[in-house]
């Protein structure tokens, strides 16, 4: 029985990234091209919303997960737009969209808060699913869950073993050399970016079709994963498999404070709520933590072992943003 359950935690681990490692993904892209969207926080709740109330009046999840996507890519695009065109601050501008949308998310959701509607359903893969362990934690998910799995090697397939791919590394690298070489490094700033986005709003229609079924307005718990999402980007290295690892790593600690709240009755049920939110900010601290002078202080007075392992643990850790990012390129 306890095999089950944790074998069924897993799952719901697995499930629970989902929409995250979608958002995730599009934010690693779209940074790699070296445009910075910092309006995702308010990007996925006005997707949620405009996906399930798109659902709600269609009876349509497939419209619903549309519309989810094409907000997510029109709100990148403001970014896209208001950086390349414009020369205005990725961060302000990112900053502003994402109060907007949540806003407007809060507002015009609200003749749908409450309201039921459609979800999609948990689709079991022939064969897979009946592996043993593997098959239940893996393959009994819904199809929003598998295509999470396959957006992770497409994008890593894509920027480390394709020819655009190279492309995509050098516009956010060195845009100048890029340029010379015959890449359109705004154009494919723009495409990338609005890809970008529209993972994010997939993400956010994922939430309220699948994984927060519903719209409930302010009480829908979806304020400040949009915050995670850029902090997992950076944690994850620009790198679509590190990334994964964060997000995974973020959606096992949510589920660790499900499971400890029992055995810790003397907490409030809103700290371990709240605290993969904290935890995930310190790990990401950690990544560049190796460069500062109380550091390299502290690791002089280290024992040569301990400090032989904390040197290759803050070096595995280590990540470097795209040498263009969030600055903008003008054709000479």
């Amino acid at each position: 029985m306890q095999n089950s359950s944790l074998l069924v935690g897993l799952a719901g681990i697995l499930f629970g990234a989902g929409p995250i490692m979608l958002a995730v993904i599009g934010e690693t892209i779209s940074e790699r091209a070296g445009i910075i969207n910092l309006s995702m926080n308010g990007t996925i709740l006005l997707a949620a919303m405009g996906g399930f109330a798109v659902a709600v009046t269609t009876g349509n999840v497939i419209l619903g997960f549309i519309a989810g996507s094409l907000i997510g890519a029109f709100v990148a695009l403001i970014v896209a737009f208001s950086s390349i065109t414009l020369h205005q601050s990725q961060v302000a501008v990112g900053y502003v969209l994402t109060i907007l949308c949540l806003n407007l998310s809060y507002f015009l959701g609200h003749n749908y808060v409450g309201v039921p509607g459609p979800r999609i359903n948990v689709v079991p893969i022939p064969l897979l699913s009946r592996i043993p362990i593997l098959g239940q934690i893996f393959f009994n998910q819904d199809i929003m869950t598998y295509i999470s799995y396959v957006v992770i090697f497409l994008a890593w397939f894509w920027i480390y073993k394709t020819r655009p791919g190279l492309i995509l590394r050098g516009i956010g690298e060195r845009p100048a050399a890029a340029y010379a070489r015959g890449a359109n490094v705004n154009q494919l700033r723009y495409i990338y970016a609005v890809i970008g986005g529209a993972l994010a709003g997939l993400a956010g229609a994922t939430f309220s079709l699948s994984v927060k079924a519903g719209w409930a307005g302010p009480l829908t718990g979806l304020d400040g994963y949009g915050w995670i999402v850029l902090a997992i980007a950076i944690f994850g290295g620009w790198n679509p498999f590190r990334a994964a690892f964060g997000v995974y790593l973020f959606a096992f600690l949510q589920w660790l404070g499900l499971i400890l709240q029992p055995f810790l009755p003397g907490i409030p049920t809103q700290v371990l709520q709240v605290a993969p939110f904290p935890l995930m900010i310190l790990t990401l601290l950690l990544v560049n933590i190796s460069n500062a002078e109380w550091m390299e202080r502290s690791l002089a007075a280290m024992p040569e072992k301990t400090r032989r392992f904390v040197m290759k643990v803050l070096r595995a850790m280590r990540a470097s943003p795209p040498g263009a990012l969030g600055i903008p390129f003008e054709n000479e």
